[in-house]
């Protein structure tokens, strides 16, 4: 089964290009990570400050896969260049989970 996510986030505004320019060239490695993570169709959208994060979860324990993703080197390496970006209104909280509405295959 598949799990689908939408987040939001906020940049820092002098921030915002750094951002952009970091998410124009992912490192191949974070991306392998994503992938091992069981993480399909991730999107992030910016209007402004605003972030809106979008992707499906294909595995069976998405706390395990995710505390693997926190727990790679070269993806702690990736989040010291963008969690500066980023407003918190929670220490340690980036992308907030959205309640899903409506969907329609």
């Amino acid at each position: 089964m598949i799990r689908r996510f939408g987040q939001i986030a906020a940049l820092k505004p002098d921030k915002i290009e750094e951002y952009d320019r970091l998410h124009a060239a992912v490192w191949d490695d974070v991306l392998k990570t994503i992938k091992k993570c069981n993480l399909q169709n991730y999107s992030i959208y910016r209007k402004g400050e605003l972030l809106f994060a979008y992707f499906e979860y294909t595995g069976t324990d998405y706390e395990a896969d995710m505390a693997k993703m926190a727990s790679d080197p070269v993806t702690q390496s990736w989040w010291t260049h963008t969690h500066p970006c980023f407003v918190q209104e929670k220490k340690g909280e980036f992308y907030t989970d959205m309640k899903e509405l409506f969907h329609i295959d």
